[in-house]
């Protein structure tokens, strides 16, 4: 039967599992949202497209699935640039589908054309190296060819984002709906490993104090339980990546919390001075876990490294036992071995001793560095109780939960990794929970991001969507006013700004407004406040001459 390719399109989204896209129309791509009007996918219209590509992004990372964004040609499509990056650095697997001006004026300087002909902006050469695929779709003769390997790159093994840019004209042919049956859906991964576990094992079985590091890619691969089941058997204790907190919950036992530049520093301290090994399960060890690739951390101790990216192992240290395979699979294997060789847990008195010490006041300045932030570390902690399991946290700030928020294992916390763009947290919060929609969800970040995506609270607003947001308030980029203060003599610039006044920004919104500036007052947010099923404006008073030591720049 001979369908328009606009049409085909949306029954495409359909079968990836898509049921929402973010986006904004104009005119050249609204044959496909006219064919959004009677579909099953619902269209969630943004204030910006670069908060479509955010929702995108967030909708992906908490379903583990193909997530859309739709904008049209032009600038509606250079607008998805930054969220669809962040994707990209992120692997998730976002579809962005842009218009185009119609082929037959290609180069003939046709509003809005990003063709790359005669002059015009080349869209693609744009999204070329922030996508795994990206195709201009000029004809349709070859459209399930295209469709087909948008479908591997988006829900293959290295998953990322993809762009269809559509011209106009071309939405409106007529193609054959058997189209849709050359597209080849990937199975599960299958479990495959480059190097024996044997190896693993017997690293295991001749260390006396290994440390699991995790990372993100445990959660990827579904791989909790395993890894808390694993360490819990064999008492090893387990520090995160910043954004794999939580993979083992934080304040039991076995947890040494975050590893990074500005956690608190106890996981640090336990591997300088005690471990024997280490097991990187899907960690990169980038910039701010490795405390700069401070080389104590590795130094004396035999590493093991396990990764479903071959490209991972071994790009920045040399491990003696290095597996590409499927994380749970390869723990799973590991973890029969042992209880087979019946190994004994290891003993915990150094893991004890050190968690004593790390519990006993501080004797340094640390306790005075602490001091001003009181009430972001009362609001973590308050988050942690009121919310022990269910919660999405979208953080942009990221600071001070790496410190002060012990994130539990059925909890759900989203640092802003990937490029780190200020702006991310309140969109993508928005798109995440337009899947979990019954999960507490909220958006942390800075004054200054914060006045980046503001606006799309009234995308929420307008589609009842329940958000809190959470505004640390102290008139000032932190980050800038920190490195202008400890890099720079206190040459202050372009760092400090005056804020709206947010209750009043709040009720033009028409959402709730709290402003915190006392632990009674956060001790009153959690007893009394609807967090779950409204839309709060929150602000947490901070003074901007105050910010956490750690160095961010070299």
């Amino acid at each position: 039967m001979n369908i328009s390719v606009s049409e085909l399109i949306v029954r495409y989204l359909e079968r990836l599992g898509i049921d929402h896209i973010f986006g904004m129309p104009g005119a050249h791509v609204l044959p496909i949202y006219d064919r959004l009007h009677d579909s099953g996918v619902k269209s969630v219209l943004v204030k910006h497209e670069q908060g479509a590509a955010f929702m995108a992004g967030g909708y992906a990372r908490v379903s583990l699935r193909p997530a859309a964004c739709i904008a049209t040609a032009g600038p509606g499509a250079t607008n998805l640039i930054t969220g669809i990056a962040n994707a990209y650095a992120e692997r998730l697997p976002v579809l962005a589908i842009t218009g185009e001006t119609s082929t037959y004026i290609f180069g003939k300087g046709g509003l809005q054309e990003s063709s790359g002909e005669g002059g015009a902006i080349d869209q693609g050469a744009l999204f070329a190296s922030i996508t795994r695929y990206h195709k201009l779709v000029e004809r349709t003769d070859y459209l399930g060819q295209v469709l087909n390997q948008a479908t591997q790159a988006l829900l293959g093994r290295e998953p990322g984002p993809v762009l269809l840019s559509i011209p106009y004209n071309v939405q409106k042919e007529l193609v054959d709906d058997s189209v849709l049956e050359q597209i080849h859906f990937p199975g599960k991964s299958a479990i495959w490993h480059t190097t024996p576990t044997a190896e693993l094992t017997e690293l295991l079985h001749a260390a006396h104090n290994p440390v699991i590091v995790a990372g993100y890619g445990c959660i990827q691969a579904g791989a909790r339980d395993v890894i808390a089941a694993f360490s819990e058997r064999f008492n090893i204790p387990v520090t995160t990546s910043l954004k794999a907190k939580g993979v083992v919950a934080e304040g039991t036992p076995l947890s040494l919390g975050c590893l990074g530049v500005t956690s608190n520093g106890d996981a640090y301290r336990y591997i300088a001075e005690h471990a024997d090994l280490l097991i990187f399960l899907g960690a990169g060890f980038n910039e701010r876990t490795s405390y700069l690739w401070d080389a104590r951390l590795l130094a004396n101790k035999k590493i093991a490294q396990v990764d479903r990216d071959a490209a991972q192992l071994g790009r920045v240290f040399q491990p003696d036992v290095a597996i590409c395979g499927d994380i749970r699979a390869t723990m799973e294997d590991v973890f029969d071995v042992l209880e087979a060789d019946g190994m004994p847990p290891k003993s915990r008195d150094l893991l004890d001793g050190h968690q004593a010490a790390s519990a006993q006041p501080a004797r340094d300045d640390s306790a005075a560095q602490a001091e001003p932030f009181r009430l972001m570390q009362a609001f973590f902690g308050g988050l942690a109780r009121r919310f022990p399991h269910n919660a999405l946290v979208f953080d942009d700030n990221i600071v001070f939960a790496q410190s002060y928020f012990d994130v539990s294992d059925r909890n759900h916390y989203f640092p802003n990794s990937g490029i780190s763009s200020l702006g991310h947290a309140i969109p993508a919060a928005i798109g995440a929970r337009c899947f979990a929609k019954d999960s507490p969800t909220f958006a942390i970040l800075g004054d200054g991001g914060f006045q980046m995506c503001c606006m799309e609270m009234m995308t929420a607003v307008n589609y009842g969507i329940p958000l809190n947001v959470v505004v640390i308030n102290n008139g000032t980029l932190s980050l800038i006013r920190k490195n202008q203060f400890q890099l720079y003599g206190e040459r202050y610039i372009d760092c400090d700004f005056t804020n709206p006044d947010f209750g009043l920004l709040a009720q033009s919104f028409g959402v709730n407004h709290y402003r915190i500036e006392s632990e009674a007052e956060l001790d009153a947010l959690f007893a009394d406040a609807d967090l779950t099923g409204t839309i709060n404006l929150i602000e947490i008073l901070l003074d901007k001459h105050v910010f956490p030591r750690y160095l961010s720049a070299r």
